[in-house]
């Protein structure tokens, strides 16, 4: 794998990085997570590469109620086609990704400033990125992990966003660069292995996405998903000034029981159980306390660490889902680690999941689980 044209970003990287800037969030006190504990949720309205086949839109009285309970942060996981002006019923080409339809943007500035009227800081991210996407069965012109195209195009994606905020505080924006990278056997399989990034390939990719976003602004807060589909920590970043983003779905068995697009043969597992024997592996708190805890020595050196993802699809008892959370919840509140549930409102959500095993309660019109927005709101 020839590497050598992307040399070109490392050469402006020191400057580009800002290492050595001032953190504005820190204090006398030093905390042990130089970003703050954020709290929230994934935002899904331009999550959907069609627009025409997005989700309903967030509504300012969503913010409001997410204020109102304590929260202050989303995230918002973009499929960069979403606000691409080009033919739907074709395949995207290479010179398809340039081509920005400004009315799409614009709808994602207005969300964003929407929920910085209700102090929300906001975390952009490249769910779907030009040449890649943790989701299987979307067409793409190259591969993001071995063309200098590809590259190019996400440098370009990411300066695009740094533009457009600029001027604003990393305190209320943030830059998280791409959605769960790893290594798929084939990209038409969602089922097929995966595999880690290359540690020295992802660092040239986040060396030269930092770059351009702070060509604009040398400020800018700039997030990094775990390597291995979010779950591992990236040691190639530790010296950058960018944090990490884990995730809050392990073990899969409770987070994602009986999700055809995480198992093969979702009829056919184990019951879930937390803490309990589940086929065989016994599932307790140990199994979390050992997997978070290279993200909690990550944060001892000085990099920040933020959940950008967590919770648990609708079809694992409600209980046990609860039971198995309120350990993750717990494990990042006492190391001072923010988190984003997936999602606000839909199958994860804390309201309109479509549970069948619980007693919603109406609030407006939507059915919301009190009982979950009491364990998110506690931590």
């Amino acid at each position: 794998m020839n590497r050598r044209d992307f040399l070109q970003y490392s050469s402006s990287a020191s400057l580009a990085l800002g290492i050595g800037d001032l953190d504005p969030f820190s204090s006398l006190t030093k905390p042990k997570n130089k970003i703050p504990a954020w709290k929230g949720f994934n935002l899904l309205d331009f999550f959907n590469p069609n627009p025409s086949q997005s989700r309903p839109q967030t509504k300012e009285e969503h913010f409001k109620w997410m204020q109102d309970w304590g929260f202050d942060f989303v995230r918002l996981p973009m499929a960069y086609p979403y606000y691409l002006d080009i033919d739907r019923t074709k395949n995207i080409k290479p010179d398809d990704v340039y081509k920005i339809n400004t009315q799409a943007t614009d709808k994602i500035e207005q969300l964003v400033h929407l929920a910085h009227k209700y102090k929300m800081h906001v975390s952009l991210n490249l769910h779907r990125a030009p040449g890649y996407c943790i989701n299987a069965g979307f067409h793409e012109p190259y591969n993001l992990w071995k063309d200098k195209a590809a590259m190019d195009a996400f440098v370009f994606h990411w300066n695009l966003w740094a533009k457009k905020f600029k001027t604003t505080s990393r305190k209320k924006i943030s830059f998280d660069l791409l959605n769960e990278p790893c290594v798929r056997e084939d990209m038409n399989d969602q089922h097929s292995a995966r595999t880690a990034v290359p540690g020295p390939l992802y660092r040239e990719l986040a060396i030269a996405a930092a770059a351009g976003i702070r060509k604009e602004n040398k400020k800018h807060l700039i997030i990094a998903d775990g390597n291995n589909v979010g779950n591992t920590v990236i040691p190639e970043l530790i010296d950058l000034d960018i944090a990490q983003s884990c995730r809050g779905y392990n073990p899969g068995i409770i987070s994602h029981y009986k999700a055809p697009w995480a198992n093969k043969d979702p009829d056919n597992l184990p019951k879930p159980l937390w803490p309990g024997q589940v086929g065989d592996r016994y599932l307790s708190r140990a199994l979390l306390d050992e997997y978070y805890k290279p993200w909690i020595e990550l944060t001892k050196q000085g990099v920040g660490v933020h959940c950008g993802e967590c919770g648990c699809w609708n079809k694992t008892p409600h209980d046990v889902f609860l039971a198995w959370f309120g350990d993750v919840l717990d494990i990042l509140h006492q190391n001072k680690i923010g988190f984003a549930l997936w999602e606000f409102s839909g199958d994860f959500g804390v309201m309109n999941s479509r549970r069948e095993d619980i007693v919603y309660e109406d609030w407006y019109g939507n059915k919301l689980d009190r009982k979950l927005l009491n364990l998110l709101m506690k931590n």
